[in-house]
């Protein structure tokens, strides 16, 4: 069941991530291709772009960590024993799954404001909360993720590059 539910975190991310890149390429291309016939460009492609880009950023760091691709920094690997290493790797796990857990809830905490602010895009004419929403969604994805990571270290994906070491 755990690695059922990982399997399918992941695919939600992929394709969120891939169909949010197609529609940054599409608007991005078509505002470029257009201005270009007509002189004047599409007024809300910049806006639908950064709302595109924010599903890619935030769907794409899930995506990462599910294939132990993401960055860190490897300068203090030896400096403690390897017999620690499984202490440090459920340690590791444990404190991003409580950092990804304390950041969705502080964009939960900004979302509700703007929802209850109703803070609208003039570009858009529409409310930004649901764009928004993403940011927590992914945070507590990740959280999910590492504590299972946490809880049991055999489903955490290895980086290719610890592997050959």
């Amino acid at each position: 069941m755990i690695k059922q539910t990982l399997k399918l975190l992941t695919t939600f991310e992929k394709s969120i991530t891939f169909f949010a890149f197609l529609v940054l390429v599409s608007v991005m291309f078509a505002d470029v291709a257009i201005r270009e016939i007509t002189g004047t460009g599409l007024h809300w492609s910049r806006q639908v772009g950064v709302y595109a880009n924010l599903f890619v950023v935030m769907f794409g760091l899930g995506v990462a960590s599910s294939e132990g691709a993401h960055l860190r920094p490897k300068f203090a690997d030896s400096w403690l024993p390897k017999k620690l290493e499984p202490l440090l790797i459920r340690l590791q796990e444990g404190f991003m799954s409580l950092f990804c857990l304390l950041f969705a809830l502080i964009a939960f905490q900004v979302v509700a404001e703007t929802y209850r602010d109703d803070v609208q895009s003039i570009v858009l004419r529409m409310a930004i909360w649901p764009f928004q929403m993403i940011i927590p969604i992914a945070f507590l994805i990740a959280a999910i993720r590492h504590s299972i990571y946490a809880l049991n270290p055999k489903y955490r994906p290895q980086n290719e590059a610890i592997k050959h070491e």
